[in-house]
């Protein structure tokens, strides 16, 4: 639907990559500029997908959640678009007698979205097919999203904002894969090896038992 479109027509094309792995994501990670990390705040434990993507030069949008937080701490507020509900308003709200419905009534664009996916807009083949997401949307919401939706909006267009101004994007992209340092391999699998495995390697000069080959 997107892709035929004539408003969207050579500005915006959508494309599903089959049985994606390793070797297909080293070819679409380093052309990525935009990383989006989506999870609810409090539900993904950390994220090497948005690792990969930030040291290669996507920016990040994302919630304030899991690796999305800590790569903000290390490259900067200014250098990443986070958006929505944090860890202890997500548990708040959900805690709190929820109604997604009250959200989407109050944005007729996400109304509008709903109505056409609930309808068959983009199944007209079948016009029930995507009925159980939205029922499960205006019902229940697990994930906030409706929650969420207004703040996403608004933080994709300071993307679009940036995006219009290359120089500003390549400057922020530059200052994302200065700043990732952090998250190599090398420190990583260190502080996993001292602290959860409580081993260390064998270093070229010792033997097994650890102690020196040469004095």
């Amino acid at each position: 639907m997107v892709n035929n479109d004539p408003a969207t027509r050579g500005l915006l094309r959508v494309a599903f990559i089959p049985n994606y792995n390793v070797t297909t994501a080293g070819d679409i990670i380093p052309a990525a500029d935009l990383s989006e990390q989506i999870s609810t705040a409090g539900t993904e434990a950390s994220g090497t997908g948005n690792m990969k993507l930030a040291l290669n030069g996507a920016l990040t949008i994302g919630t304030l959640d899991g690796a999305n937080v800590e790569i903000r701490d290390e490259v900067g507020e200014d250098n990443v678009f986070l958006f929505g509900l944090n860890c202890e308003e997500a548990g708040k709200l959900a805690g709190s007698g929820y109604c997604p419905e009250q959200y989407g009534h109050a944005s007729p664009e996400l109304l509008q979205a709903l109505d056409m996916i609930g309808h068959g807009y983009f199944s007209p083949e079948a016009p029930d097919l995507y009925r159980c997401i939205t029922d499960s949307l205006w019902q229940h919401d697990p994930y906030l999203l409706m929650a969420d939706y207004a703040s996403y909006i608004a933080c994709q267009e300071r993307v679009d904002a940036l995006y219009c101004n290359p120089s500003a994007w390549a400057e922020r992209a530059i200052l994302n894969v200065a700043g990732m340092g952090r998250f190599s391999a090398d420190r990583t699998i260190s502080e996993y090896a001292a602290q959860i495995w409580q081993v260390r390697p064998v270093l070229r000069d010792e033997d097994e038992s650890g102690l020196a080959r040469r004095a």
